[in-house]
């Protein structure tokens, strides 16, 4: 008998790490779709920079969040044996630690597509590092991780919100929210691409490959079933509701932004994204109506507010990261404190008073500590390539090959 209990307890544990190990491999994909959405949205002298700091990015998030993130969030070090790192439920932290990395990178990846085609490629760099393997696993750590302050049961915030913790089931405000407010003072410190707003009047910059772009948004959307899914985190906490809920938040994302933009292929592609990113938070609690109507807002938002960013305030937003991730990502927070409610059909057991402190709160945290970062980074190794990088492309100032050599031979 105990022979049996033991290897019905070992296929148990084989059975959540593989679940997550897939649910890892499907997020990681999403990277290559943050890749080819800023290719295609790019000018094609800057589309070599673009696949390369993403996979650089990646690269240097993994090592910082392996040393450093994921210590500082959950408390795990892997600075031990690999017998000891096996354990007794073979590797379960190890593809919990690639899952959550997954998540961790998405922030570089996020702030480059709004600083895409003039940014220094080393200062960016180091700066995602720095992002990855201080603030965001703080502010994670404060919602997910091991400092109970928001997110967790019993917290800090629960004493004031009849006992009910602050939710974000798949990272709305996590990820997304943090992800996109802390590109805003970048943003805004770098300056505007050279002939982008001329005479105070806007000069559109149009994308290069529409294809591509498009690209990016499937790869985004398909790996977002694991992202949002496979945050149950093991097999037996698997819901079929945050899938179906994840479908029509997209949905509505497309079908409203079909409508406002006018059949715009830009903003249909990317409304699929806001929708998305809006129901992680209540993905596990909405009824689809709610999640339907939660992601054809955040798609409104996207759209209007892309084209206030960009056009009434002159923020040289190039993929639009601030709306789509950081107020979309802001608006999932509150959805979920609306939809989640029984009265709309949603499970319960959520404060829309919590939802309220704990998204504003990734705000001020995101701003503040972008705006430190960036604003020492600026006035020390600068943020901006040349004048002349610029004008003749990243592809060749940085990388030294364009995106085609064989049209320049």
């Amino acid at each position: 008998m105990n022979s049996l209990e033991s290897s019905l307890q070992q296929l148990f544990s084989g059975s959540n790490v593989l679940f997550l190990l897939l649910g890892a491999m499907f997020v990681f994909s999403m990277h290559a779709g943050f890749a080819f959405l800023e290719v295609g949205s790019v000018r094609r002298k800057n589309q070599v920079n673009a696949l390369v700091k993403i996979i650089v990015d990646w690269g240097f998030s993994t090592i910082v969040y392996f040393t450093i993130g994921f210590p500082i969030a959950y408390g795990i070090s892997f600075f031990k044996s690999a017998s000891e790192l096996l354990g007794s439920n073979q590797g379960f932290d190890l593809v919990h630690f690639f899952f959550l990395l997954a998540f961790a990178a998405c922030i570089p990846a996020i702030i480059s597509g709004g600083i895409a085609e003039r940014a220094k490629f080393w200062t960016q760099s180091l700066a995602g590092g720095i992002l990855v393997g201080f603030a965001y696993p703080f502010f994670e750590s404060l919602v997910w991780g091991r400092n109970p302050l928001f997110g967790q049961a019993g917290c800090w915030l629960s004493q004031f919100t009849g006992g009910i913790a602050f939710h974000d089931y798949a990272g709305s405000v996590v990820v997304h929210s943090i992800g996109g407010w802390l590109a805003l003072p970048a943003i805004i410190l770098l300056g505007a691409r050279l002939k982008r707003y001329s005479n105070g009047q806007s000069q559109v910059i149009r994308v290069s490959n529409i294809p591509f772009l498009a690209l990016g948004s499937w790869l985004l959307c398909i790996g977002w079933f694991g992202f949002n899914v496979m945050s149950a985190g093991t097999l037996e906490n698997i819901s079929g509701l945050v899938a179906l809920n994840s479908l029509m938040a997209m949905v509505g994302g497309i079908v409203t932004a079909l409508v406002i933009s006018k059949n715009d292929v830009t903003f249909i592609h990317n409304g699929a994204l806001a929708g998305l990113i809006a129901v992680c938070a209540g993905s596990d609690l909405m009824h689809p109506i709610g999640a339907l109507i939660t992601g054809g807002v955040a798609a409104a938002i996207f759209v209007i507010l892309f084209q206030f960013e960009t056009e009434k305030l002159k923020i040289d937003d190039v993929l639009g990261v601030w709306p789509l991730h950081g107020v979309a990502g802001t608006w999932g927070g509150f959805a979920c404190g609306i939809f989640g409610q029984k009265i709309f059909g949603g499970m319960g057991g959520v404060s829309f008073l919590a939802q309220t402190i704990g998204s504003l709160a990734a705000i001020i945290f995101a701003l503040i500590s972008a705006g430190i970062l960036y604003g020492i980074l600026k006035y020390t190794v600068g943020l901006r390539l040349s004048n002349h990088e610029e004008i003749i492309g990243a592809d060749l100032s940085i990388h030294r090959i364009e995106a085609y050599p064989e049209e320049s031979l």
